[in-house]
């Protein structure tokens, strides 16, 4: 009889994986789940197996192997974050694409945990208006939620949010959950789309909004928070983009361009990447107020960012999320848990609200000289839409 997803606490303990089942769902699981992670055969990982060879700049794709299906399925299936409990009391908090999913559970969580002040940042404030109503019928706070409009295809949107947002009295947490999945080569402010989006505009938005989150980390004698939404598929990426003089302009050449997965887990490679090195930025400046960020994997969350996909590659997706997928409320407590503010959890890669440790390749030697020059082409970039931005670190 073919086991059925349970989402609740109580009905996941009551699953009682044991070990040697979890090994036979990975074993079934592992074809299915790869597809789109790897074109080779995946590595025996059992005890008598030798290590992978290191990483190196010619194998940025991690290939996934039983442990990593093991502690997948486990995250997915039997040890589900906490739900939050730690009051957010008089805090002001951001999230992005807040209106549906993971952002919109997010903010719901964060009015129920006594924030005086959250801000589902949208693109459409009718839906960003919906999103407020749903919040304040089910957790009756009227007045806390509110919808701003910010459009992270648009520099001029984002930098209006920003000054926005700094003429608040205070600011604790910004949440950076809104992405794209694009299946079509498009431009947004003269880059691909998916790179504008997911990397570009949210790093603007970081700078941009890092002196109100000192300063109020200053009043309030405790950490402010900014925190990137990420993704377990930056292990599937080859990032051949890497090897580029230019990493950015490669990737805006529409002729190479690899669409759908693939530049989506490419996107979330650099993000990762340049959070890291925002992370060491910030760990160097001598400003007062601290601010801590960090890179949350949700793992696979029901939610709408496939909604650009082929309606092939939608139903693909629909039928591992029936198997496989948390619920959006599940995903909104991970964003929740990383915004606490915990000190542990500064320059990390988070998974079930944890520490966890990111692909091999991206904690390597090799990555390093990767990172540091895409952070030089990501500022100079930054540097060209909001000329002084870098002067805030």
């Amino acid at each position: 009889m073919p086991l059925k997803k349970k989402t609740s606490a109580m009905e996941l303990q009551d699953l009682n994986f044991d070990q040697d089942k979890l090994d036979r769902l990975c074993n079934r699981l592992q074809p299915l789940l790869t597809k789109h992670l790897s074109d080779k055969e995946l590595e025996d990982s059992s005890p008598q197996s030798p290590p992978p060879p290191p990483p190196n700049r010619h194998h940025a794709r991690q290939r996934p192997n039983a442990r990593f299906f093991r502690e997948y399925l486990n995250g997915q299936w039997c040890d589900q974050p906490p739900v939050p409990t730690k009051p957010f009391t008089d805090q002001t908090i951001i999230v992005t694409g807040a209106n549906t999913g993971m952002g919109l559970e997010a903010a719901r969580h964060f009015v129920r945990l006594d924030a005086a002040k959250v801000i589902v940042a949208v693109r459409s404030l009718a839906k960003g208006q919906e999103a407020v109503d749903d919040i304040t019928a089910s957790i009756k706070r009227p007045g806390v939620a509110e919808a701003w409009e910010l459009d992270l295809a648009g520099y001029a949107s984002v930098e209006a949010f920003a000054r926005r947002a700094n003429a608040l009295p205070r600011l604790d947490v910004v949440v950076a959950n809104a992405g794209v999945f694009m299946y079509h080569f498009e431009r947004a402010e003269g880059n691909e789309s998916t790179v504008t989006v997911n990397v570009v505009s949210h790093m603007l938005l970081a700078l941009l909004a890092l002196p109100k989150l000192r300063e109020t980390a200053v009043a309030t004698g405790k950490p402010s928070t900014f925190t990137f939404t990420g993704s377990f598929t930056h292990w599937g990426t080859p990032f051949e983009e890497r090897k580029e003089a230019d990493i950015l302009a490669a990737l805006n050449d529409e002729g190479k361009a690899k669409m759908g997965e693939e530049r989506y887990m490419v996107s979330k490679m650099i993000q990762l990447l340049t959070a890291r090195q925002f992370a060491e930025e910030l760990n160097k400046s001598s400003k007062q107020g601290k601010v801590i960020t960090s890179v949350i994997n949700p793992g696979f969350v029901k939610t709408q960012i496939m909604r650009h996909s082929s309606a092939m590659f939608q139903l693909y997706v629909k039928a591992l999320a029936a198997v496989l997928s948390q619920p959006p409320e599940v995903g909104g407590r991970m964003l929740v848990l990383a915004a606490e503010g915990d000190e542990t959890m500064h320059g990390q890669y988070l998974c079930d609200g944890k520490i966890a440790q990111p692909s091999e390749w991206v904690i390597s030697e090799e990555s390093k000289p990767v990172q540091e020059q895409l952070w030089r082409e990501l500022t100079a970039k930054l540097e060209d839409i909001h000329p002084g931005i870098m002067g805030v670190l």
